[in-house]
């Protein structure tokens, strides 16, 4: 497949998913989602604390050459994406309250992120120029993620009856598409993926394993209901590689910072099919039961 045409269909294949995840949605659900400060609270600190201390351990431990270790640095630092919605959206998840993470965590990483990043470059590297954060790609993952979710949503509130027709479809095309993304990355890589895995795989391996583990194990453990740990487990493990990647390569200018963020895109559908699958696997807890009859 040309790597253009590709990169041309995406987003457009993107905001089909989304309509189709805003399908699902109603405004009762965001506003439900506000009486929930806690889950937001937690799910927050994890991403933008808890996450990039426990990157610079791994960095620190494994000994990573210092431009993989800016990168995985930059990985941490990231917001979770359009990619996290969906799974969360394929799983079951609270999709709701993924949409007002990505939203929050988005607009703080304006902040962060360039101070996480050039803090690492400084410790790492030494003397670098600083960078800036790339708003005009903040700005596109916005718009290829809210503006759809709101026609899903607008269409549930006139149409239900054909919303609930296009839910299965479209929850099969997300799944199909998603595993499309994931075979292209490996094929443009095929040839370089035994020294890349070499060189960053186990570190961002470890890496996406904890992000997920404690995604949802931090808000379970503090009494969140199942649905919205689901959905913790994926927007604080699934971080936005694109805006990692595209920050490493228009901004530093540097292929091998990059490398992180490729790697762990690999890493992060294999791991998050799986968790999402344990974890629908599990019974509803009684609690979970009870919140959904009172709401259906």
């Amino acid at each position: 497949m040309d790597s253009g045409l590709f990169t041309f269909f995406l987003p457009i294949a993107l905001a089909i998913m989304m309509t189709g995840l805003g399908l699902e949605l109603t405004v009762k659900d965001f506003l439900r989602v506000q009486r929930h400060p806690k889950v937001i609270f937690l799910a927050l600190f994890t991403q933008l604390i808890v996450l990039v201390f426990i990157a610079f351990l791994i960095c620190t431990l494994l000994k990573l050459p210092p431009l993989l270790a800016v990168g995985l640095m930059l990985l941490a630092a990231s917001p979770g994406g359009p990619t996290a919605n969906l799974i969360s959206y394929i799983f079951k998840g609270d999709v709701a309250l993924n949409l007002t993470l990505t939203a929050i965590n988005s607009l703080i990483c304006t902040f962060t992120l360039p101070f996480i990043v050039n803090l690492s470059i400084h410790y790492f590297l030494g003397d670098h120029p600083k960078i800036g954060m790339p708003t005009e790609k903040i700005t596109q993952v916005f718009l290829i993620v809210f503006i759809p979710v709101c026609l899903g949503v607008f269409i549930r509130s006139i149409a239900p009856n054909i919303a609930l027709r296009l839910n299965r479809p479209m929850r099969l095309f997300s799944v199909l598409f998603l595993f499309l993304i994931f075979f292209y990355a490996v094929y443009r890589e095929r040839f370089n993926m035994v020294e890349y895995f070499a060189d960053i795989g186990p570190a961002t391996a470890l890496f996406c394993f904890i992000s997920l583990s404690v995604g949802y194990l931090i808000p379970h453990l503090a009494g969140v209901s199942d649905k919205q740990a689901r959905a913790c487990t994926f927007e604080i493990g699934i971080h936005n590689t694109s805006v990692a990647m595209t920050i490493a390569l228009s901004v530093l200018s540097n292929t091998t910072i990059a490398l992180p963020a490729g790697i762990y895109s690999i890493f992060m559908y294999i791991f998050a099919f799986i968790f999402g699958y344990i974890l629908t696997r599990q019974p509803l807890p009684i609690k979970d039961a009870n919140s959904k009859a009172l709401s259906d």
